[in-house]
Parts: C-alpha cells; sequence; structure tokens
C-alpha cells in the first residue's frame, strides 16, 4: 500500500470541507434570513443536533476511533480488512436500527435533556416533532462514517471529503423549493436531513465498492475482532459523552435565554469553517497515516507526521482566530443579518464569535495530539482528560451564567477546550518523541504568531477606517471580501518575509492543491 501524501491529504480534504462550510454558511444564511432566530429556528436546530451528536458515539467518534486504526493496520499487513470491515459495518448497522427505533419513542426526553428551557413553550412540541423525523439520519451518516474510514485508510479520501457536501445541498434545495411553494421551511428542513443521509450514505457506498470494498449487510455476528473493536471504542465512547455533555451544558445554558440557541449556532458555525477546512483535514489524514506508521515501526516517519500537522494546524489557525477575535461584528453583519436576523442577534452572535475563536487553536490541536493515542489503541488517556474539561466547562457555563448570560457557554467551551489540550500533550509524552516539537516547528511558531498579530492589527485599521461600509447593502460585500483579502495578503507577506513559511512551501502547496 502506498504512502499517504500528508500535505496533499491536507489539501483535499481541506479543500472539499472548505466547499462544504461554504455550502453551510449559505444553508444558515437562508435559516437566519428565513427564520431568523425565532422559535422555530431554534426547535429545528436542537432536532437537528439529536443526531449529530449521537454520531459522535457512533460516527466519526467512538467507534471510528476504534475502527480506523485497526482496520488501517489489516489493510498495511494485507490481511483480513474486506472481512473485518464487513462484519463492523453489519454490526454497526443493526445496534443504529434498534437505537434508532429507541429514540422515536424517548423523543421528547431526549428534546428536554437538550432545552429544558423549552418546556411549555411552543418550541418543545416543534422540536419533537422535527427530532422525530430529522434522528433516522444518525443511522444514514454513522454508516456513511465507517464507509469513509474505510477510504481513508486506504488513501482515498476525495470521495469522503466530499459528502458532507451532499447535506447542505440538499437543505438549501428544500428551503429555496419550500419558499417557492408556499410550503413549511422548517418541515422542509427536517425532512431534507434524513434525505441527505441517504444520499451520502450511496455516494460513499458506491466509493468503496470502486475500491474493493463492497460492504453488504449481513446478520451481525460478535467476532474476536469486534469483541476488540468494543472494547477499544468503550473508553471513547465515554470521552464522546463527555464532549456531548460539554454541549448539552452549553445548550442548556442557552435555551433560558430567548434567541440564545440560534445565537450560539450562528457563531458555531464561523468558527467550525477553519476548525473543519484545517482541523477535520488534519484528524481524517493522521490517524490512519499514523496506524499504518506504527504498524510498520517507522516511529521517525510518526513523529514528522505529528510536527508538519501541527505545523499546518497553526500556519492556518492562529490567522483564522485572530480574525474572529478582533472583527467578528463585520463578518456577522455581512453574512446573517437580513430578513429575520436583527441587527441585535448580529451583535449577540459576535459577541460569541470572539469567545469561540480564542479556544479555535486549541480544538485544531487537539486532533494533531488525539491521533497520537488512537493510534496505539490507547483511548482510555482521552477519556480521562475529557473529563477534567468536562469539569471546567460545567463549572464555567453554569457558574458564569448569571454574571455573562448565554456568552457563559461559549467560555466554558473555550476554556475547556484549552485544558483538554495542555493535558493531553502533557500526556503525549509518554509514547516519547512523536509529540515532542521537532526544531522547524519550535522556530516557526513565534513567528507565526507574530505573522497573526500584524494581520490582527491590520485588521483592526481596516474596519476603523471602513465605517459603516459593512452595513451598506450596495458595497457590504466587497468591504467584506476586501477586509479577507487585505488580512490574507498582510499575513501571508510577514510569514513569508519571518521565514514562518518559506516560498517552496507555498509552491507545492499551490502545486498540489
Amino acid at each position: 500500500m502506498k504512502p499517504i501524501r500528508l500535505l496533499s491529504a491536507f489539501l483535499t480534504v481541506g479543500a472539499w470541507t472548505l466547499l462544504s462550510r461554504i455550502l453551510g454558511f449559505a444553508r444558515d444564511i437562508l435559516i437566519a434570513a428565513y427564520l431568523g432566530a425565532g422559535p422555530v429556528a431554534e426547535a429545528f436546530l436542537v432536532a437537528f443536533s439529536l443526531p449529530n451528536m449521537f454520531r459522535r458515539f457512533f460516527a466519526e467518534g467512538a467507534f471510528n476511533t476504534a475502527f480506523v486504526p485497526m482496520f488501517s493496520k489489516r489493510v498495511e499487513q494485507g490481511e483480513g480488512a474486506l472481512g473485518f470491515a464487513r462484519d463492523a459495518f453489519s454490526g454497526l448497522a443493526g445496534v443504529l436500527i434498534v437505537f434508532t427505533l429507541i429514540a422515536q419513542l424517548a423523543m421528547p426526553g431526549l428534546v428536554l435533556l437538550m432545552a429544558s428551557g423549552f418546556a411549555e413553550d411552543q418550541r418543545f412540541d416543534l422540536a419533537v416533532e422535527m427530532g422525530r423525523i430529522a434522528f433516522p439520519y444518525i443511522l444514514f451518516i454513522s454508516l456513511a462514517a465507517l464507509l469513509s474510514g474505510v477510504l481513508n485508510a486506504t488513501g482515498r479520501f476525495v470521495a469522503a471529503a466530499a459528502a458532507p457536501v451532499v447535506l447542505n445541498i440538499i437543505l438549501v434545495a428544500m428551503m429555496l423549493g419550500a419558499s417557492a411553494l408556499g410550503y413549511d421551511i422548517g418541515m422542509a428542513l427536517a425532512w431534507g436531513v434524513p434525505l441527505a443521509g441517504i444520499a451520502q450514505l450511496v455516494l460513499l457506498w458506491s466509493a468503496a465498492a470502486r475500491a474493493g470494498f463492497r460492504l453488504v449487510p449481513a446478520r451481525p455476528r460478535l467476532t474476536p475482532e469486534l469483541r476488540r473493536l468494543a472494547v477499544i471504542a468503550f473508553p471513547a465512547a465515554l470521552a464522546g459523552g463527555v464532549m456531548q455533555i460539554n454541549l448539552l451544558v452549553g445548550r442548556q445554558v442557552a435555551s433560558f435565554f430567548d434567541g440564545a440557541v440560534a445565537w450560539l449556532n450562528y457563531a458555531d458555525r464561523l468558527y467550525q469553517l477553519p476548525l473543519g477546512v484545517v482541523g477535520i483535514a488534519i484528524g481524517v489524514v493522521l490517524l490512519p497515516d499514523l496506524s499504518r506508521r506504527l504498524s510498520a515501526g517507522d516511529a521517525v516517519g510518526g513523529r514528522e507526521a505529528v510536527n508538519r500537522a501541527a505545523e499546518f494546524s497553526l500556519a492556518l489557525s492562529l490567522p483564522a482566530a485572530v480574525a474572529l477575535i478582533i472583527v467578528p461584528l463585520p463578518i456577522v453583519t455581512v453574512l446573517f443579518e437580513r430578513g429575520a436576523f436583527s441587527g441585535i442577534d448580529a451583535a449577540a452572535t459576535a459577541q460569541a464569535v470572539a469567545v469561540y475563536g480564542a479556544g479555535l487553536p486549541a480544538f485544531v490541536l487537539l486532533k494533531v495530539v488525539q491521533p497520537i493515542f488512537f493510534a496505539r489503541e490507547d483511548t482510555k488517556t482521552p477519556f480521562r482528560l475529557a473529563v477534567v474539561g468536562m469539569v471546567v466547562n460545567v463549572a464555567v457555563a453554569v457558574g458564569l451564567a448569571p454574571v455573562m448570560g448565554f456568552l457563559a457557554a461559549a467560555l466554558g467551551t473555550t476554556l475547556a477546550a484549552w485544558v483538554n489540550f495542555a493535558l493531553l500533550w502533557r500526556a503525549a509524552r509518554q509514547f516519547g518523541d512523536a509529540a515532542r516539537p521537532d526544531s522547524r516547528l519550535r522556530r516557526a511558531f513565534p513567528r507565526l504568531a507574530l505573522a497573526a498579530f500584524g494581520m490582527g492589527l491590520a485588521l483592526w485599521a481596516s474596519v476603523n477606517l471602513a465605517g459603516d461600509a459593512f452595513v451598506l447593502a450596495g458595497v457590504r460585500y466587497i468591504a467584506l471580501a476586501g477586509l479577507v483579502a487585505g488580512g490574507a495578503t498582510t499575513y501571508a507577506i510577514i510569514a513569508v518575509a519571518t521565514g514562518a513559511v518559506s516560498k517552496s512551501t507555498l509552491r507545492q502547496a499551490v502545486r498540489r492543491g
């Protein structure tokens, strides 16, 4: 099996993820315009978050965290990969069918678990109805995620990276179609969710079949390999549960403030753009690459992969974080303020964006550190340390809510991410040099930070000079495009001038992109 070309793979996954996030913005811009931050919007966002919450256990979370290293090693050794994948596919499908049926009956309780502030409110009945429609998405997207793991482990990243684009295309089409035909836009969105899940599953199943992994569901059987998979996945599931508690705490706090569920969701979309483009690309590519290197005994290559992933992460996440902290209001105003989404909504969302932005580098670097453990089938350490982060999140979000309001939820999330990253990075030292910064990374970090700081000053000056340009209908998009282009140019010039990024690296990125 040929080795994974890291930079090329990062750029491939990142480019498709960027397209998905751009379409996600289009989706959320339409939701904001049609539904604002009102009860229908909040009900749908809670309903949609239910299958997405549980997919962290069954999809990109616990199951794939355990499945990808085990499958990658079988691919590297050339033994039993197809049979193992088929057994895992059938077992996961069986569990999810039962789980989906149970969730339909338990939906009122699940909605209250997510947002108890909806109780005895019109949002509650809407969220329950939409939740029952949307929840089968968990079955389709989890099986699609397993197929993505199969493709990624064999060095095929395009189909898996492109699949999320389908979700946003379908949801945008459902809203536009419902608006044109006079149908209920909220319900159209709810029905679009499982439809998108089916489309993603079909796309990835076809790609896996073409790659030689035609996974046909059969009667599940508990083989020794699946028992080991379950043993490894269980601590990861607990860690995923900790992450979901963090999200639940945030939504519970937000649900007691009118409009806050929507404000935090729109803010989340903004910081998820760089997190998705960089963090997800790193996580998707690094885990199978590390697993295969360890299986082949390549410790030096493993350290190189981790350090280059960290360097790539910092080069893109530091300027993104500075931009979200320095100029959140112009970004939110241009992207979302229209229709039912008011200036008050924009101001509240911008505050949350700035808080989330401060945690962005930590969120991205977690995607670099976690594979160091997962590639060694160690899921217990990340779980134990995630519990510490959860305690920090709960203490901040709940404790400061009476003082900071809904922003306490965002601050709790950000502080928990930094605590979790610091603890994981320290714990990773047990694996020797794999987690230690090499001379190239130590040299690049302060220079990247300087470039990001210089870009921040340029953005601040530009916004002050632009005045009301970001709220004027005729020029707002041009103003934002100019702000982004000017900031990116400033960052690139300083990064190259200080040697943080070499010209050859830029040329390589462009050529492989």
